[in-house]
């Protein structure tokens, strides 16, 4: 059937009732929303044919997701459409430069310790060699941005993040801290180095994945949030460039300027990663955004 159907007078009346248009109380940015929304499901469902099977099959895959809808976004790519999508808006008002935003994935954890200095993030032994990561972070004219907060996570060998492992065997905030710099904008941290990892074996993005012809796998990588007065935070992560997956991201991370390749003694990893920032256009560019994040218990 043709989608044209969707535009019957009838479907669009059943439309605009359940996104609450015919009622004055409500939202009128999620009512806009909200029936566009339900009007692109409508056309999805007459464009391929989807029967009632398909359809209810489908929803009872969200409700036994909705625990890895987290990895579900950034695996069908809309967190780097996200980003994509950002950055086109700042190239419409000339915002360029700087180093490259990316996802920042469901994992982050607020509350993290703040040091200073040479920072050791491993408070667990792990099976694993070490990883030394230093460099600066600099503004758009090559300044050292003074009174920066790098917030820096990564998983362990196994894969898994601390408050999130279920093995329950990681000390809190292993493999995380924040990091007060100094005037001259360096940093320096250490720690047992993460490997890459793979979703959950037999979960709902597992699942999709073997369904789509994709694989859910990770490289080895390091997440940062970059917070400073007068600078826009960034949020990025850095992917090992010699990592099989490196440029086969199943979380669509990759980005030209993030594949540092390690420098490897042994079973010792060394990086060097400067950071550049923009400059705020007003305050609110200097914080995180307001997605819900998880807190230490």
């Amino acid at each position: 059937m043709d989608t044209r159907f969707v535009k019957t007078a009838e479907v669009q009346s059943l439309l605009d009732k359940a996104a609450g248009l015919d009622q004055p109380s409500g939202d009128s940015r999620l009512k806009a929303i909200f029936r566009d929304l339900v009007e692109a499901c409508a056309e999805i469902i007459v464009r391929h044919d989807i029967s009632e099977d398909e359809f209810w099959s489908a929803v009872n895959f969200l409700q036994k997701g909705a625990p890895e809808f987290g990895l579900l976004v950034p695996g069908l790519g809309l967190e780097h459409f996200l980003d994509l999508f950002m950055d086109a808006k700042d190239a419409e008002v000339g915002l360029t430069g700087g180093t490259p935003r990316t996802i920042e994935g469901p994992l982050y954890v607020a509350g993290a310790p703040l040091e200073e200095g040479d920072v050791n993030l491993t408070k667990d032994p792990d099976e694993t060699g070490s990883l030394y990561m230093r460099g600066r972070v600099t503004g758009p004219d090559g300044e050292p941005v003074k009174d920066a907060v790098l917030h820096v996570w990564h998983a362990n060998s196994q894969g898994w993040y601390s408050h999130f492992d279920p093995t329950r065997e990681q000390t809190p905030f292993n493999n995380r801290a924040r990091i007060k710099l100094g005037p001259d904008g360096k940093y320096s941290f250490h720690s047992k180095m993460p490997n890459g990892y793979s979703v959950p074996v037999g979960g709902a993005t597992d699942t999709l994945m073997k369904a789509i012809g994709r694989h859910g796998h990770r490289p080895a990588h390091v997440h940062f949030f970059i917070e400073a007065p007068g600078y826009r935070k960034l949020t990025t992560q850095i992917n090992f460039g010699d990592d099989p997956h490196a440029a086969d991201d199943f979380a669509f991370a990759t980005r030209d300027g993030l594949l540092p390749v390690p420098q490897r003694q042994g079973d010792t990893a060394y990086i060097n990663f400067d950071f550049q920032l923009q400059r705020a256009t007003g305050g609110a560019d200097e914080h995180l955004s307001s997605r819900p994040r998880a807190e230490a218990a």
